[in-house]
């Protein structure tokens, strides 16, 4: 691989036109902030005047920065040395790999005896359509690669402008919004089933990394490469700052046994670095697993690896990349649940935050976008989420509901703080409850007598229960409605004809809420 010292030159001095083997030219000499210099000639002019023409075009470019200093270097050989030389320090070793193989496989190939002054948009757009020929995803790629290696090409004085630049893609490739993250609500779980699913992860390894991934959003590098120094037990904050992975030009034998692909490396993005809240559940889970890690560490004190990690063995040794898949696809085949990828139940977390009002902005930082770039039909499973009666109890649950506690947001992180106020917000639903359990045709509030008073306190504990078990679930700051409303059609209680029946009686409800 030919290597190159570029440089940017500082001053210059255009010399004037001269004769030069039988014809005119001109020189020009190019000086560096190393203090070395180099001297550049232009000839094989028919006329003076042809050559003082393309000497005040030389000129120009010097002053704007766009003259090529290295106009001799082959295509091939400025893209494997800015892949190898330049990217591959700085991108993660799949970003590494998706490169090489557009570099090698077909940009090289098809240009790579060309000279980088030569090329044009006309080359370039010819590289796309070969490419999305075969594989839309990769021609993508490609288009990255090449804006990118030609930019960093003309910042070199390599190339003049970019040529890549405002060439797109075939047609048929359909264009993708700009670091949009698209989610398809179908291949999400619903709240029944994350509350499944993490059930019934505690009797398998991966508990922690469903709870880091579906109740904080997490991703599977940032899982592996959490540890306990990284959680402020005090605020209950955990500052996302690594992940595992494998390191840019690294070998096997570079690093300790089995743990080429367990390097410690900075995370995806700037913004990815972040300190989030932990859910209370989450968190005791946390101290959980610290007594356990701690317990291994003495029992096992010469062979334990005191690394710090949270998700690792019982010899301390951090978890690769892939360890949960097997006890993941067993777990959702057991339990009957959607066939998803792990990284969906980030998508889930997602969605799930987004369906209960979180501001996007907010959801963005909690995983680690340095923009809002969420973009997902959220309501497009609305019948798995609650029941198809929702459109119908809505409206009048905005009609009975006090303004004052209409579409407040509260913290609760504090279970103390969940219990009390759980009582209030309950209250409003209890109305719903009450009227379902009416007895057809009795509209008076006597139907709270005997033994029907009993089922209706023992639907208020069940209703208060699931709140708080809700909000130490992760979810914190949530709209106390949207609770409500989950929760109490999850239970069955509402049909639509229930609804009707309890419209009818509106007024009568109202003079009960009244009397409290």
């Amino acid at each position: 691989m030919k290597k190159f010292d570029f440089k940017k030159y500082v001053e210059f001095k255009v010399y004037s036109v001269t004769t030069i083997k039988k014809g005119y030219g001109f020189r020009v000499l190019l000086k560096f902030a190393d203090g070395s210099d180099t001297t550049q000639q232009h000839a094989g002019f028919c006329s003076k005047r042809e050559a003082n023409a393309q000497r005040d075009e030389i000129i120009g470019q010097l002053h704007a920065g766009t003259y090529i200093v290295y106009g001799k270097i082959k295509v091939a050989d400025f893209m494997e040395f800015w892949l190898e030389e330049i990217m591959r320090p700085r991108i993660a070793d799949n970003s590494y790999n998706g490169y090489k193989n557009v570099v090698y496989n077909y940009v090289n190939p098809q240009l790579g005896k060309m000279y980088m002054a030569t090329l044009n948009q006309g080359y370039i757009r010819k590289l796309y359509n070969s490419i999305a020929e075969k594989y839309e995803s990769i021609a993508r790629l490609a288009k990255t690669v090449m804006n990118t290696a030609l930019d960093y090409a003309k910042s070199k004085n390599v190339i003049a402008v970019n040529p890549a630049e405002g060439v797109p893609l075939p047609k048929k490739i359909k264009k993708k919004p700009y670091r949009e993250l698209k989610i398809d609500v179908s291949k999400t779980l619903t709240l029944p089933q994350v509350f499944q699913l993490v059930e019934a992860s505690k009797a398998t390894p991966i508990h922690m990394q469903i709870l880091f991934a579906v109740l904080m959003g997490l991703r599977r590098g940032e899982i592996n490469g959490l540890k306990y120094s990284d959680v402020d037990y005090i605020n209950r904050t955990l500052k996302i700052q690594r992940q595992l992975g494998k390191k840019p030009n690294s070998k096997a034998e570079d690093v300790p046994p089995k743990m080429l692909t367990k390097q410690e490396i900075k995370p995806k993005t700037p913004s990815s670095i972040r300190e989030i809240p932990i859910p209370d559940y989450v968190f005791e889970a946390i101290l959980e697993q610290r007594r356990i890690y701690e317990k291994n560490r003495r029992r096992r004190s010469k062979e334990f690896r005191d690394w710090d990690y949270i998700c690792c063995s019982t010899y301390g040794n951090p978890r690769s990349k892939s360890y949960h898949q097997k006890y993941y696809k067993e777990l959702l085949a057991s339990l009957g649940l959607p066939d998803i990828h792990f990284h969906q139940l980030r998508n889930t977390y997602t969605t799930i935050l987004l369906k209960h009002d979180f501001n996007i902005k907010g959801i963005s930082h909690m995983l680690g976008h340095s923009k809002e770039i969420i973009s997902a039909d959220v309501y497009g499973d609305t019948a798995e989420i609650i029941e198809d009666c929702l459109y119908a109890i809505e409206p009048f649950m905005e009609e009975v509901l006090p303004e004052s506690r209409e579409e407040k947001y509260y913290d609760y992180s504090d279970p103390g703080k969940i219990d009390e106020v759980a009582g209030g917000f309950i209250l409003y639903t209890f109305i719903v409850i009450f009227a379902i359990m009416c007895e057809k045709g009795r509209k008076r509030p006597e139907v709270f007598r005997g033994a029907l008073s009993v089922k209706v306190i023992l639907c208020y504990l069940v209703l208060k229960k699931a709140f708080c078990d809700f909000c130490l679930s992760g979810f914190v700051m949530v709209s106390y409605k949207a609770i409500i409303l989950t929760f109490s059609l999850r239970m069955n209680f509402l049909r639509v004809a229930d609804i009707e029946h309890i419209k009818s009686h509106k007024g009568e409800i109202l003079l009960w809420i009244n009397s409290f």
